[in-house]
């Protein structure tokens, strides 16, 4: 005779039996209680809605920007519209080569976009493997890997990608490829740490126990769980890869076939027109700096779920 409880767990008869979720389906289910939860904080909501902004700006931006990203203004005499001021035609202004600045802030919005994210996703996942494959095996893995950390962090950034830039071509796809290279360590070591802590949990040695291989105990029971803080570090990257960006194109290496807001300031500053030209250094600094501010209220809150003493402090 079965008990009560029993009677009560087991379901009712005809109905099916409760689905699983498989791995992937455990990720989207956290993933978007998480994207909930940020909704319901109201830094993280205007974060979210400023990073929409931005999204739908570069996603509309041949139907947004009135000029091409290098095509020249024409004032109604058919003479090139040299650092004319904010006008009803041109609302952003024009540069000293007649370029209209909105429309170049509409474009470099893709740009911007482009480098974020991609060098955000693309050291994540090779900062999450590395920090995995060294947490979870140790011995000579954990000892090669982490001394290649070590060697990545001892190289600063900026010199080493003007060397690189200089020696080869100018492109977008070098610069995510050198963002990525530099952003990869700081995930490599915050997510070898957590499966350090993962590794001794009880339900690892089940899995073990039960006869789970390594990989299916790195990917299965412990990779879930060390995920929230990748997405973590990944929201942070974006906005590091943006600044660094900005920062290689404002120094002149950036794509010359691109326009991106770096370059727009590069361009000012070679103008001589940081001072006198306020329209056009002011939407890309702003630009920078909105995108940035909307990334942190992110993290920030994000932060806090992952962490709930930060919210006492």
């Amino acid at each position: 005779m079965s008990s009560g409880t029993d009677t009560l767990n087991s379901p009712p008869a005809g109905a099916a039996p409760p689905r699983r979720r498989g791995a992937l389906g455990n990720l989207f289910a956290q993933t978007g209680s998480t994207i909930r939860t940020l909704t319901r904080d109201p830094s993280s909501a205007a974060g979210l809605a400023i990073l929409a902004v931005f999204v739908l700006v570069a996603v509309l931006a041949p139907w947004i920007a009135p000029y091409g990203p290098f095509e020249v203004a024409y004032l109604a005499d058919q003479q090139v519209a040299r650092l004319s001021p904010p006008t009803q035609a041109n609302w952003f202004g024009t540069t000293n080569q007649g370029m209209d600045v909105f429309s170049q802030m509409v474009w470099g919005t893709r740009v911007i976009l482009l480098a974020g994210f991609l060098s955000a996703v693309g050291s994540v996942i090779i900062g999450t493997l590395i920090g995995l494959f060294s947490g979870y095996f140790g011995g000579r893995v954990d000892e090669v890997l982490m001394r290649i950390t070590d060697v990545a962090f001892g190289i600063p950034f900026l010199p080493f990608a003007m060397v690189v830039i200089s020696i080869a071509r100018p492109s977008l796809s070098l610069m995510v490829v050198l963002i990525i290279f530099f952003l990869w360590r700081t995930t490599a070591r915050v997510i070898r740490s957590q499966v350090l802590s993962l590794k001794t949990r009880p339900f690892v040695w089940a899995a073990r126990a039960a006869g789970a291989s390594d990989l299916k105990i790195l990917f299965k029971h412990i990779a879930p769980n060390a995920l929230p803080l990748s997405f973590l570090y990944m929201a942070i990257g974006v906005q590091s890869a943006v600044m660094l960006e900005a920062a290689l194109s404002f120094l002149g290496f950036g794509d010359p076939q691109l326009q991106s807001w770096g370059t727009m300031l590069n361009a000012a500053f070679q103008a001589g027109a940081i001072r006198s030209a306020w329209w056009w250094v002011l939407p890309p600094g702003l630009g920078l700096s909105f995108f940035v501010m909307g990334i942190f209220m992110i993290t920030r809150a994000y932060e806090e779920i992952l962490n709930p003493r930060l919210r006492s402090v």
